[in-house]
This record gives C-alpha cells, structure tokens and sequence, in this order.
C-alpha cells in the first residue's frame, strides 16, 4: 500500500468523521459511521483495481456499506439510515458533479450531457444499492422476527 493510499484512508475517516458530526451523530454511533467511511473508501480503492467501470464498483462498495451499516444499527439499536449516510460520503461524485455544472455554465452541452450521465450513473448506483440492501435486510429481520 502506497503513502497517498494511506493518506486517503485516513481522511475518508476524518472526513465520514466531521459529517456524522455535522448529521448529529454522536457516541458509538460516530466511530461506527466514521470506520464506514474508512470502510468505503478502501473498498473503492481494492474494487477499482479489480473492475474497470466506476458505476459498477460504485455499486458494489455501497452494497457492502450498506450491509455494514444495517448490522451496525441492529448492534447499537439506532437507525441505519445516519450511519450509511455518513459511510457513503467518500464515494459521493462531488467532482463529477462540479464539472457537469462548469460545463452547463460554460454552455459546453455536449460535455455537461456526457458529464450529467456519467454522474447519474454513479448517484444511481449508490442510491439503488442502499435501497436494494435496506429492502432485504428489513425483509430478513422480520422473517427472524416472527421465528
């Protein structure tokens, strides 16, 4: 593992840190979302290296997030919902974004369309993986529930 890998590591924490913060996330519940964030961000850097097309290693490093983020609401008793938000911030397309709006304002459409999908397909690819993971975690609970 390369220097500058470790570097990101650490601020992925730090950073997943500050926003469980910001969210009022407090106590257990902070370390939890914060090492989610470690968590995502290594995945993505293990995955990339492995997968080519970024939306699809978007989807995956969400799907297990959000599988971490689930197991650590139901051991702290608390809703998944702040600890996934706050895993999943390394991994949100903020560049992609930022380009995509540089290139409406520059009225340059043929890059913000190219731009626009691109960052799409990763939004969309978080999103569907939470919505995926959380529908069959909650459908798995109940079946233990009512055993």
């Amino acid at each position: 593992m390369k220097n500058i890998e470790i570097i990101q590591l650490v601020v992925s924490f730090i950073g997943s840190l500050c926003f469980g913060i910001l969210f009022n996330v407090r106590g257990k519940k902070l370390i939890a979302a914060a090492f989610g964030g470690f968590i995502s961000w290594g995945l993505f850097l293990l995955i990339s290296c492995v997968i080519s097309n970024e939306s699809i290693t978007y989807f995956i490093v969400a799907s297990i997030v959000s599988m971490y983020s689930e197991i650590m609401a139901r051991v702290l008793k608390t809703p998944a919902t702040p600890i996934v938000t706050t895993s999943l911030i390394p991994l949100i397309p903020g560049g992609s974004l930022y380009y995509t709006m540089s290139y409406a304002f520059e009225s340059n459409f043929d890059k913000f369309i190219e731009k626009a999908v691109y960052t799409l397909q990763l939004a969309s690819a978080l999103a569907l993986a939470i919505i995926i993971v959380t529908a069959v975690s909650q459908f798995l609970f109940k079946k233990v529930r009512i055993k």
